[in-house]
């Protein structure tokens, strides 16, 4: 029988902004769940306290979190929903710049490269 959550999943939030830091934490963040490294999740669902997204997150094996900018908002979600042991991917941190990055299949593969590492 299937539970909501095998203890093993890893679980992917990210940052869907409007800027083009946004735009790659997002599209980095669906390449690695359809490459299987781990499942997108509903960052929303986090931050409307969703009961079922609250109980598969709190089940969840790993987390990642992938942010485009300092706002930080996919790690504020999970953090003002209670989770504390999850990685922390920053966008901004591997070189680009809010405003100025192409969403293009180089900028989003670098960012997947680290989230990758983060759930390895």
């Amino acid at each position: 029988m299937n539970t909501c959550c095998d203890l093993q999943d890893k679980l992917i939030f990210a940052c869907s902004g409007a800027a083009d830091v946004g735009a790659i934490a997002d599209r980095a963040a669906r390449q690695l769940s359809k490459a299987g490294v781990g499942k997108m999740f509903c960052l929303a669902g986090v931050g409307g306290r969703v009961p079922p997204i609250l109980e598969k997150t709190s089940e969840a094996g790993a987390i990642l979190a992938i942010d485009g900018c300092a706002a930080a908002c996919a790690r504020n979600c999970l953090e003002q929903a209670g989770f504390k042991n999850f990685s922390h991917l920053l966008v901004e941190e591997l070189g680009f710049r809010k405003g100025h990055s192409p969403v293009d299949a180089e900028s989003i593969e670098k960012v997947a490269a680290r989230g990758r590492e983060c759930l390895a």
